[in-house]
């Protein structure tokens, strides 16, 4: 079936480009059903325990969903009347904004006094024309003073304000309003700044986080991609100067990325942060292919071959390593499936559709496009060879130096892997030029960072949040949590209590304290619920009979360990002081923070399954399991220096960088199988000694290893530039990786098989055995 497929090729190349073409249109125009989802519960599993626990926490009480205008005035002064009339506007205009259910700011808090017997609840900031001098001192000192604003919605210094705006989607199609809500936002934002010249307004809250995810994934489309195409165009055309070979290598790129983004549109599938990656990771592992057939049929070419001739030993010569690597190197994304965020199972699966189609493409329309267009060889390309050859020499001269120094290096190297601290950030997931990471790290200065744990305490009996047992408890709580060196804000329902109890007895100090009666705590619950106007209830704190309250708690931006650690304290105090309540926490901050060390767990998992199917397949395809095991150093050993090297230089290791060991075992397999398959080939059909054969393999594929190696860092180095910190941690760490594996390869293999393989000889295989020659 090769043979016949290798002469249907050669003898009606058009009819294979037609038929190719015409296959991969069709394919490709399910492209046009992809889209972008802006939606951060995406990247958990529906079964993840923290996605659960938020949801169900959202059903109990209001959504949480947010938009936060970080509004500073021109003069630094929020109590002026203009700016606090700004404001005034602003907080109504936010009503406006699509699905929002409630906007809180420093003008519209619900400030409560007595007057006589009666309790008034009201806006406050009224009027704000009348306002004197005094006025807006006493409304300053009221709104830095009052705990549910302070360090929320307003600056102690009183400097920079919030309006946050909750928003309650409906959820029919997510991508499309949380796009609607932005595009408003952003309108609404540049009609403000035009009617109040020097405001600054920054944007933030989970709604601008889901945008964010968008952003990056466009921006990234719109920019690596294309770079990416430059950098490979380029690369060829300098490396093995060929016009010819580099556009049908283009070609070749082309239709793997479109038809595999076709296919995955045809699928339903859709992109978000690290699936959308996948372009520029098909694009670069496509070039491998082409280059190594290119590389052959110079090669033939050089020695007087026709060009007809070449392309087909080209062909014979390389079908099954690239076959072989292709495989290998689809099991490798494929165990992305173990990890246990949904969008890196779906990079995962585009990649290894994309590397497979790269196969397909790369002995079908690639050698087509090659017999029909015109391709000169170019002398100089013998440089290359005699470069190998002086590679050759050093590493068979050296050999006795060279395993032993390279077997300390890389001992060395691997004791740095402890180093790394198992760690995330998510904030940090985007660069300082994403407008939303700019917003977060303005609030994390002037007022608040973005983290956040609801903290839902729960009595089991209705009505039971008024008993002044639960309400000493979480008032004692919300003191502890406020005095952790982390919190910036704690939104607790016992401020209002003792609020209320003060208002109650004549606005009297002393009486700031909880009441000490059920019935009192609950008539003035209602009393001051049926004041509070439409939209600024309490449902965002208490549940519908009164068996639960809700805690907020927002701290300094943290890493993943930090909130985990947090986490546990506040844990261990309820079982140490409070173990009658049931106790549930929950937040996309801590969704992402426990999302890393999942994802560990269940890739070691899938690295360890792919690595068994791997070293099977190499085992079959070298037909010895000696060769077999021997690949498994050169395979395993990249990744474990490229993770020493992290720990030394980098030392976190979050979500994204979980699924590298996997992800670059099938990758740097590709050298592996290349060199392996020459040297056996070498020994066995050409009597060669182990020298003889190591200088073969260094002759026929040394040139293509390093060359294909370039193109490969280059392409994850680009990745590696993008604006989302999972997809450049990445991108940075597979491109180490994959350079280490071509120094372990060239110095560290060769010698490695020279004394393994010293004295023994090997079969010779028969006519109709299978050889990689």
């Amino acid at each position: 079936m090769k043979e016949k497929l290798f002469g249907f090729v050669g003898k009606h190349p058009i009819w294979v480009i037609l038929a190719t073409l015409s296959i991969a249109f069709f394919a490709a125009s399910g492209a046009q059903n992809l889209v972008f989802k802006s939606d951060y519960r995406l990247f958990f599993g529906q079964d993840n325990p923290q996605l659960v626990a938020y949801e169900s926490m959202q059903n109990i009480y209001s959504k949480s969903d947010n938009v936060s205008f970080v509004v500073v005035p021109a003069d630094g002064n929020v109590f002026s009347a203009e700016h606090l009339q700004a404001l005034k506007e602003l907080t109504k205009e936010s009503w406006q904004i699509p699905y929002s259910t409630r906007v809180d700011s420093v003008t519209n808090f619900q400030y409560t006094y007595a007057e006589e017997d009666d309790l008034i609840v009201e806006d406050l900031v009224m009027e704000t024309s009348r306002l004197s001098q005094a006025d807006l001192t006493r409304i300053k000192d009221i709104a830095t003073n009052e705990p549910l604003l302070v360090n929320k919605i307003i600056s102690p210094e009183g400097h920079v304000s919030v309006v946050n705006v909750s928003i309650q989607f409906p959820g029919k199609d997510l991508n499309t309003e949380v796009l609607e809500v932005s595009q408003f936002v952003k309108q609404m934002t540049e009609e403000f700044l035009a009617a109040n010249p020097g405001t600054q307004v920054h944007l933030s809250g989970m709604v601008m986080m889901n945008g964010a995810f968008t952003e990056v994934a466009l921006k990234d489309s719109a920019t690596l991609v294309p770079l990416m195409f430059l950098i490979v165009i380029v690369f060829i055309g300098f490396l093995l100067r060929t016009v010819s070979g580099t556009f049908a290598t283009v070609l070749v790129i082309i239709l793997s990325i479109t038809t595999t983004m076709g296919i995955a549109g045809w699928m339903g599938m859709f992109l978000i942060g690290p699936s959308s990656s996948a372009p520029t990771m098909i694009l670069t592992l496509a070039v491998a292919d082409c280059i190594h057939i290119l590389s052959s049929m110079f090669y033939e070419m050089r020695h007087g071959s026709n060009k007809k001739t070449a392309i087909a030993r080209s062909l014979r010569l390389n079908f099954q390593p690239i076959l072989l690597t292709s495989v290998t190197t689809a099991i490798g994304f494929l165990s992305m499936n173990f990890s246990d965020s949904p969008p890196f199972h779906d990079l995962g699966n585009l990649v290894a559709i994309g590397v497979m189609l790269a196969f397909v493409f790369s002995i079908t329309i690639f050698p087509a496009l090659l017999t029909i267009l015109p391709i000169k060889v170019k002398t100089t390309e013998e440089g290359k060879s005699n470069a190998m050859d002086k590679l050759s020499g050093f590493v068979i001269n050296k050999r006795k130096v060279l395993l032993p120094l390279m077997s300390v290096i890389i001992i060395a190297s691997t004791l740095f892997i402890p180093k790394n601290e198992l760690n995330d950030d998510f904030v940090k997931y985007y660069d300082t030029t994403i407008p939303y990471r700019v917003a977060t790290d303005f609030m994390q200065e002037h007022l608040s960072g973005m983290t956040l744990l609801e903290i839902s305490v729960k009595t089991g009996v209705s009505s039971g949040i008024n008993q002044p047992e639960y309400l000493r408890t979480l008032a004692d709580f919300s003191d502890w949590l406020r005095a952790q060196p982390e919190t910036d804000h704690v939104n607790t329902i016992t401020d209002t209590l003792k609020r209320l109890n003060k208002n109650m007895h004549g606005d009297d100090p002393n009486w700031y304290r909880l009441p000490t009666d059920q019935e009192m705590a609950a008539q003035y619950l209602l009393l001051y619920e049926m004041s509070l106007p439409y939209g600024l209830d309490l449902n965002n704190q208490l549940n519908v009979d009164k068996s639960s309250s809700k805690i907020v708690g927002t701290f300094k931006n943290m890493t993943s360990n930090e909130l985990i650690e947090l986490e546990t304290r506040i844990n261990d105090w309820f079982a140490n002081k409070a173990s009658q309540y049931q106790v549930d926490i929950a937040s996309p901050s801590l969704m992402f923070a426990h999302i890393g060390q999942r994802s560990i767990n269940s890739m070691l998992i899938g690295t360890v399954l792919a690595l068994l199917l791997i070293s099977v397949i190499l085992g079959v395809a070298l037909k010895s399991w000696r060769f077999g095991a021997i690949s498994l150093l050169p395979n395993l050993i990249p990744a474990g220096v490229a993770f020493g090297v992290w720990g030394l230089s980098v030392g976190q290791v979050g979500m994204s960088i979980s699924v590298v060991i996997g992800m670059t075992l099938g990758i740097v397999v590709d050298d592996t199988v290349h060199f392996l398959s020459k040297y056996l080939h070498a020994r066995r059909e050409k009597q060669a000694d182990t020298k003889a054969a190591v200088r073969y393999a260094f002759g026929h594929v040394g040139t293509a290893l390093w060359t294909t190696t370039f193109v490969l860092v280059a392409g994850f180095v680009v990745l590696a530039q993008s604006t989302f910190s999972l997809n450049a941690d990445m991108g940075l760490l597979t491109a180490i990786t994959i350079f280490i594996a071509l120094v372990v390869d060239f110095l560290f293999l060769p010698p490695l098989l020279m004394k393994l393989d010293s004295g023994k000889k090997e079969p010779v295989q028969s006519a109709s055995s299978t050889n990689y020659d």
